[in-house]
């Protein structure tokens, strides 16, 4: 079933009432009862003592819970002069399909800035809106990306994967491009609306990444802000970071198909205007299972070897079939390893016209394998000195960028 729209006719009246506003804040939310109380009550203190002069939307967009989360969100009590709406979104389950229908309000509400928060913080508190809002509406940006004190063995994705090739594919020094607490400035979201992804895998997964990726290469002006210490319903990567991972590499893949012009021509990267705290927090630790990681990368080169030695060149499969060998708590596989293993699947990915997620299923073990050798690099570390290991990385990534490239134009032939 095709989709016109992303709201339901209740709420497409409950914004046709409202008219006009200059502010919208949505909250992507699913099965939230015990989060979506303190960020709503954290928004709208915001709103009322930053920008008490302005008009104000507060947009929940719900998937269908099946807990009470919207009867918790219709209960409480926003400040005075702002508005509430409570709604389920239409079209394909996910994230995307919830900023479709925020997006299309704030375009129909014709706002200056939008801004999006997750539903799962415990972390946000009153100024998060405010480092959000305040470069569109005082500086003129058109995009803010947000910038987290994480603990070292938290957003294992963004830190071996999405920062690492968005800085190396477009040039720009973003730190968390798939961080989940955005805004945008009016005339993005209207743009972003526009887009034909709505019933694509983009609106089910993947939102966050294409949404920056559209920002850099449609020349938006970006930024960051720093919101301190994010706290939420974090996920023990031997646990279930697996289909995450599957999802966002996917979503990055297929942008790299839409975007060869423009990440081809990208030489080296810059960093990016900062906002925000200005302080790095320590956060809380959270627990990982080293050995869960470990006994993942062995079965799965045990299982996909035949296969690994087909797509990968002979120096990386030797490099993994040397790390399958390793004990758990000698297990390492170097930086430069873990970048061909990314670039070559990446190749393979563009020259594959079906499989490709097979292909995407198969690296999945090898992703778990780089955590694990991450979690033994930087075990006696702060997260702190952990960040200096990621950026060591990421210019590993930049560096080799020619060799991305020639396998690309190689696979093309």
């Amino acid at each position: 079933m095709r989709y016109d729209t992303g709201l339901r006719a209740y709420t497409s009246k409950r914004v046709e009432e409202i008219e006009h506003a200059d502010i919208l804040v949505g909250i992507p939310c699913y099965n939230n009862e015990l989060t979506i109380n303190h960020v709503i009550q954290m928004v709208s203190h915001s709103l009322f003592r930053h920008y008490n002069d302005l008009r104000s939307v507060i947009m929940i967009a719900d998937g269908g819970s099946t807990d009470d989360t919207r009867e918790v969100a219709k209960e409480f009590q926003i400040k005075p002069w702002q508005e509430k709406v409570v709604s389920i979104y239409r079209g394909p389950a996910g994230k995307g399909s919830a900023f479709r229908s925020m997006f299309e309000a704030a375009k129909r509400l014709k706002v200056k800035a939008c801004v999006v928060v997750d539903s799962d913080l415990r972390s946000i508190t009153s100024d998060w809106v405010k480092y959000l809002l305040d470069p569109i509406l005082e500086k003129g940006y058109q995009f803010v990306s947000p910038v987290y004190s994480r603990y070292k063995y938290d957003a294992t994705i963004t830190n071996n994967i999405v920062y690492n090739l968005t800085r190396a594919l477009y040039g720009l020094r973003i730190r968390q491009p798939i961080g989940g607490d955005f805004a945008f400035a009016g005339e993005l979201a209207a743009y972003y609306i526009e887009q034909d992804v709505w019933e694509t895998d983009v609106a089910r997964y993947g939102i966050d990444v294409w949404m920056t990726t559209n920002a850099i290469t449609n020349n938006f002006k970006i930024c960051q802000s720093n919101l301190g210490v994010k706290i939420h319903d974090a996920k023990d990567p031997a646990e279930s970071l697996g289909p995450m991972f599957r999802q966002v590499v996917h979503t990055l893949f297929v942008l790299m198909e839409q975007n060869e012009a423009v990440w081809k021509a990208v030489k080296g990267s810059r960093t990016v205007p900062m906002f925000g705290l200005q302080e790095f927090l320590e956060p809380e630790p959270i627990q990982v299972d080293l050995g869960r990681l470990v006994t993942e990368y062995k079965t799965g080169f045990r299982q996909f070897k035949g296969l690994y030695r087909d797509i990968f060149c002979p120096d990386c499969f030797i490099q993994l079939k040397e790390c399958a060998a390793k004990a758990k708590t000698k297990f390492g596989m170097p930086n430069n390893i873990w970048v061909m293993v990314l670039y070559e699947t990446a190749a393979t990915f563009h020259r594959w016209t079906y499989n490709r997620t097979q292909l995407v299923n198969l690296v999945t073990p090898l992703y778990l394998g780089r955590v694990a050798s991450f979690i033994n690099q930087t075990r006696q570390m702060t997260s702190s000195q952990a960040e200096e290991l990621v950026e060591e990385q990421a210019q590993v990534f930049e560096d080799q960028k020619d060799y991305l490239i020639q396998l690309w134009d190689k696979k093309e032939s």
